[in-house]
């Protein structure tokens, strides 16, 4: 069975490139560009595995994160994002692994095989 995975990415074009790659990859990607919508979606499916970014409109990454373990403790979540710093940010340590955004998907779908076991 294929794992399911929410990706919760604002800008539209990234949004499709990982859709198109992680699927590619045998994943189930459901694709959502706020975290709204993403707490719409976890409300009626069950995920496997959650990829965010943070700097989103609305709320950003880190309060969807703080939402989600109120919710769904069992949930693995990598944050996506272009920007380093925010691995200083003890907020970004409920994650389960950070990666940063970069032209080759390599290292977030390793991360994505590491916790999901593959």
């Amino acid at each position: 069975m294929k794992k399911k995975i929410l990706l919760v990415e604002d800008e539209k074009s990234l949004c499709l490139l990982y859709e198109e790659e992680l699927s590619r990859e045998g994943y189930d990607i459901t694709a959502v560009t706020d975290a709204e919508a993403a707490l719409a979606q976890l409300a009626g499916t069950a995920f496997d595995l959650i990829i965010t970014d943070i700097r989103m409109p609305g709320k950003n990454g880190i309060e969807l994160i703080t939402q989600i373990m109120g919710l769904r403790k069992d949930i693995p979540i990598i944050i996506n994002s272009a920007y380093q710093s925010y691995k200083e940010d003890f907020m970004t340590w409920a994650a389960d692994a950070y990666v940063v955004k970069s032209a080759s998907l390599d290292e977030l779908k390793a991360k994505i095989g590491q916790l999901l076991g593959a």
